[in-house]
């Protein structure tokens, strides 16, 4: 979601015209309007100009930039009467909680820092700033010397943040505790009861010789089939991060690496190109772990927890039979039952999209998750509810 064309952002100051590169992997568009601030301003006025699309560039300390964000956010999440209206009705809940996301990021993205280019490394010019060329490197790549940048503070933490997951690693209790390395823009496999799923479900017939695992995403639940003895996985996924994330945690965390030739990641849509039966080995399991809630994602990251229309999941279902091993092939759907608590889709829908593809359910597993906002709901958050009756299911697909 990255806005990918060159955008400029243009501004006065000190009584000269002046411009930077703008860079924002969210996609926000670049402010139209800038004013420079520093340690002087008051937390109330650049509140303010946040909300009215006044950005502030910061030429301060750089802690006192982060006191700024933490000022505006206390601001911006004010209770406010009306927030929690809706009639029950949790669609139109959900609904107004993501405008809601949508208008903090926008504000609380008004707050910018400039970046530079010292010595073919990426660092930002103010007092006290902290160490960000790995960061930036990650999102960015290298920078280009003598280009100034902005970018929002709030993005430069989740860069830094996203650097720190990559650089310490998630531990996957399937793998034995081995640690999954996500990068920036890839999704986290923090939530590791789909995990579980598939380490625990149990293998169809010949799934040792060739399995897929469709949207491959950080590698990990390819690395979960390669350490339950499938002999050629093939794992796919069209985002270049994605990629080259899965291969950097397969080389790790299967034996003997890509040139092991147990895993192969692939560039693709979905499924591997040329794979409908008969053009290929056709595999007796194929695995995915769609988006799980069918509405518009706002960030990289975001793409894998929101499928437009359910859209990846619709056209996994609808392509899955003419590449499925007809002799006893599964296809393991993972899958949340959240967008169904919410009323963004239901039951009857999933099971339909299903008999209409050609294919029935042989089975299902089900879990419950453990991550903290479903283990120890917010009782301010407009979807608790639904997070407190969720659940995580493996289904076990075949042909009709």
């Amino acid at each position: 979601m990255a806005v990918t064309e060159r955008q400029t952002v243009r501004w006065a100051e000190d009584g000269e015209d002046r411009s930077a590169r703008w860079r924002s992997e969210s996609g926000a568009r670049p402010p139209k309007q800038v004013a420079p601030a520093d340690d002087r301003t008051r937390a109330d006025a650049a509140y303010t100009l946040a909300c009215e699309g006044t950005a502030l560039l910061w030429r301060g300390d750089y802690v006192g930039a982060r006191q700024l964000l933490t000022a505006l956010t206390r601001r911006v999440d004010r209770p406010s009467r009306g927030r929690a209206q809706g009639g029950g009705d949790p669609a139109a809940a959900f609904h107004r909680h993501r405008a809601r996301q949508a208008q903090r990021a926008r504000i609380l993205g008004m707050l910018l820092v400039p970046l530079e280019a010292a010595d073919g490394r990426w660092t930002v010019p103010l007092r006290r700033a902290p160490d960000v060329d790995g960061a930036c490197r990650g999102a960015y790549g290298p920078p280009d010397a003598g280009e100034p940048v902005l970018v929002s503070l709030r993005e430069l933490l989740g860069l830094i943040g996203a650097h720190e997951w990559h650089r310490k690693g998630v531990p996957v209790p399937a793998l034995g505790g081995a640690r999954v390395h996500p990068c920036y823009g890839v999704f986290s496999p923090v939530r590791g009861e789909y995990v579980d799923l598939v380490a625990e479900a149990p293998l169809p017939p010949r799934a040792e010789a060739l399995a897929w695992d469709v949207g491959t995403g950080s590698g990990v639940l390819a690395a979960v089939l390669a350490r339950r003895g499938v002999r050629h996985v093939v794992a796919t996924d069209q985002d270049p991060r994605a990629l080259a994330c899965a291969r950097e945690n397969l080389d790790r965390l299967v034996p003997g690496g890509a040139a092991s030739g147990v895993v192969e990641v692939v560039e693709a849509d979905l499924f591997p190109a040329g794979s409908r039966r008969g053009a290929a080995a056709a595999p007796s399991l194929v695995v995915c772990n769609p988006p799980w809630l069918p509405a518009k994602p706002t960030s990289a990251v975001e793409r894998a927890v929101y499928d437009p229309g359910s859209g990846m999941l619709r056209a996994f279902l609808e392509g899955l039979p003419g590449r499925l091993d007809e002799d006893g092939g599964e296809g393991w759907l993972i899958l949340s039952d959240l967008a169904e608590l919410l009323g963004l889709r239901t039951r009857d829908d999933l099971l339909g999209w299903i008999g209409a593809a050609g294919l029935r359910v042989a089975g299902r597993l089900d879990t419950r998750p453990v991550h903290r906002r479903a283990t120890a709901p917010d009782p301010d958050d407009p979807l608790h509810a639904a997070r407190s009756a969720e659940v995580t299911t493996l289904w076990r697909l075949t042909h009709a």
